[in-house]
């Protein structure tokens, strides 16, 4: 299932993308000689008009070469030497030639009108964004079909887990009274079946007192056993949205996935363990545990963990990073074990078409905003460059995803194609994001950068690629085996 899943994922954002490329050439005027799926040699494919259709060996990206494409660069990615980075490096940006070109003896000039070069610098633009607008434009459509099919996924819970306090608005403060372990059974004139309710009632109630009601849940930790708080509802959205995030629910204490290659691991740590103690701190919940670990960078500890009805005592260090402490938004060196919770189970919120449409243009929009502030991190270094993954990651959560059911696979392709539309946007040459460099200094200075210039800028951004690619395998490698 996990190859299978990874080549579908693949295979389909790759088309995706290229088919991007190949429409918006053809919208202008611009010849398409071959569209490739896959790289290296051709395997199968077909003539249709003046198109050849390919699907090549090696199936870690995709090209659309156009007429007036440089023969050298092309080269390159026809042959059996493929880009390194698979989908990054797909149309090589084309010769400018200084006049049209002509056969030898009495035959016309070459038609040149179908060249890419001889477009205007806007219609270049179109076709090299193209691609990574199609990205963008499945990853819409993909969160937009989930929620309009099946709904929003939504924890299947009214329990709650813990209360932030430091962000609670003036008005909310009572909030902190609800007792951790608590069912929430009102909140206003409203009755939520599920968490996604809960949220939903805080950010859309009229601004004012309302009262949320709880009772007695399995085993509430402190507090009352039930009864209710009456909070003040803020006018402004941005305070809304924090006392939504303020309110948490209730995780198991419950191991639901292992990273590769982390503490976790090395200590033996398994799905399915519930983690009892730590350093003799009993744990009830999930977000205390992730408190302690977070507290314990580098400093070896003892988890009492239960597994099939058995009491076991595991060591484990966690390891060091560099990063915003979520809970208090702080930036320290945080401990970090490698460990997923077991999530509750899942509730289905069906969506109107509005609604859909809405949830789709946000999911797209957080995931964009989020991944552009993981790379700066990166840049800053603030983020660690383990955090990179290569196709090896990309198999592995494929096949979880595809596991997991339909729903949760299309918006795991929502968030690649996001992804890789990001990434290609980078101003690296061979991406589009270098090509689109190389047409704005056009556009500044009026002529092109010349086929030397671009020729060897291409060699430096290989390099490039070839070194975040073996980083990326170098981290999924080290994760493998421990290291």
């Amino acid at each position: 299932m996990t190859i299978l899943a990874t080549l579908v994922v693949l295979g389909v954002l790759i088309f995706v993308h290229e088919l991007g490329h190949f429409w918006a050439a053809r919208s202008v005027g611009v010849r398409v000689e071959r569209f490739s799926i896959g790289l290296g040699p051709r395997v199968y494919g077909f003539q249709r008009g003046d198109t050849e259709y390919v699907i090549s060996a090696i199936p870690l990206g995709g090209y659309v070469k156009m007429a007036g494409m440089d023969d050298e660069v092309m080269e390159k990615i026809e042959g059996g030497k493929a880009p390194p980075h698979g989908s990054q490096a797909d149309e090589a940006y084309p010769a400018a030639p200084a006049a049209p070109a002509t056969l030898p003896g009495p035959e016309s000039p070459r038609d040149s009108t179908g060249d890419f070069d001889s477009k205007p610098v806007w219609a270049r633009v179109w076709v090299i964004s193209a691609g990574v607008i199609m990205n963008f434009l499945f990853a819409f459509v993909a969160y937009t079909a989930v929620a309009g099919l099946w709904g929003s996924a939504e924890p299947d819970t009214l329990r709650v887990g813990d209360v932030r306090t430091e962000l609670l608005a003036p008005g909310t403060s009572a909030l902190s009274d609800v007792p951790i372990g608590a069912e929430l059974t009102g909140i206003g004139a409203r009755t939520p079946a599920h968490w996604g309710e809960v949220r939903e009632a805080l950010l859309d109630l009229p601004a004012g007192p309302v009262e949320i009601r709880f009772a007695a849940g399995a085993a509430a930790a402190t507090g009352p056993q039930a009864g209710a708080v009456e909070i003040t509802i803020p006018e402004d959205r941005a305070d809304r949205i924090r006392v939504a995030q303020a309110l948490e629910y209730w995780i198991d204490p419950v191991v639901g996935g292992i990273e590769p290659g982390t503490p976790a691991s090395r200590a033996g740590l398994r799905t399915g363990d519930r983690i009892l103690e730590v350093d003799g701190e009993a744990v009830e919940r999930w977000f205390p545990f992730t408190r302690m670990i977070q507290d314990r960078p580098e400093r070896a500890s003892i988890l009492l963990v239960e597994r099939d009805g058995e009491r076991l005592e595991l060591e484990i260090t966690p390891g060091s990073a560099q990063g915003e402490d979520p809970f208090t938004g702080e930036i320290r060196t945080i401990g970090r074990i490698g460990v997923l919770p077991e999530p509750p189970p899942t509730a289905w919120a069906r969506l109107g078409p509005a609604d859909a449409v809405v949830f789709g243009a946000r999911q797209t929009w957080g995931i964009t905003v989020f991944i552009v502030e993981f790379l700066g991190q990166l840049v800053t270094g603030q983020a660690s460059p383990r955090n990179l993954g290569s196709i090896v990651t990309i198999g592995e959560i494929s096949g979880q995803a595809a596991a997991a059911g339909l729903p949760e696979f299309l918006s795991f392709m929502a968030l690649l194609s996001i992804n890789l539309a990001i990434l290609n946007l980078l101003p690296i040459p061979v991406l589009d994001g270098g090509h689109l460099v190389f047409l704005g200094l056009e556009a500044v200075r009026g002529r092109p950068v010349s086929v030397e210039q671009r020729m060897r800028w291409s060699q430096v951004g290989f390099v490039v690629l070839i070194g975040i690619m073996v980083l990326a395998l170098g981290n999924d490698f080290m994760r493998l085996f421990g290291l």
